[in-house]
């Protein structure tokens, strides 16, 4: 195989591992969109396990970290900012008055699907470049803390708590 060939091929394969990362987070993401379709919203109110965080809740705090990925990604500003304070700087219960569920869902859909217009029109190079949240020096030690690692840390992030969504109690 000549050297050509052998590149072609790297770039193919890396190309392929991205589109496998895209499709594993994309796969998540809906899967947790199905959940909460699957009950009435009243429900998405009880805490997961009892003394446990409630489903609203979760659902909120997997939109702000999804949100939050437009800036570490250097793809824009959060859709919608206001969902890190209440969402992933205070713990469930915090607040008194939270966006509904409908809101949450609408906010989930949106924000998804913007990230996936935008994780499609990344190139397989732009992946594998530092999030923005690292200097250039920590990168350059450490060149694993890229966009595509982040992606792979959040698909894992939204299977964590799809795994406690469904310990939903009473349901």
């Amino acid at each position: 195989m000549s050297v050509i060939q052998q590149t072609t091929r790297t770039e193919d394969q890396l190309t392929q591992v991205v589109q496998q990362a895209v499709n594993s987070w994309k796969t998540q993401s809906q899967a947790v969109t199905a959940f909460f379709n699957k009950y009435e919203d009243q429900v998405y109110l009880k805490e997961v396990a009892p003394g446990r965080n409630r489903a609203v809740y979760i659902l909120g705090h997997l939109a702000s970290s999804s949100d939050d990925i437009f800036p570490l990604f250097g793809l824009g500003e959060r859709l919608y900012p206001e969902l890190q304070q209440l969402f992933t700087a205070n713990p469930d219960k915090a607040f008194a008055t939270i966006p509904t569920v409908v809101e949450l869902k609408s906010e989930w859909d949106v924000i998804n699907k913007a990230l996936l217009e935008r994780f499609n029109a990344l190139s397989r190079d732009e992946w594998l470049n530092r999030h923005t949240r690292v200097s250039a020096e920590d990168f350059a030690a450490d060149p694993l803390r890229n966009r595509l690692n982040v992606l792979l840390s959040r698909t894992n992030h939204i299977s964590y708590h799809l795994g406690q969504l469904n310990l939903l109690h009473g349901v």
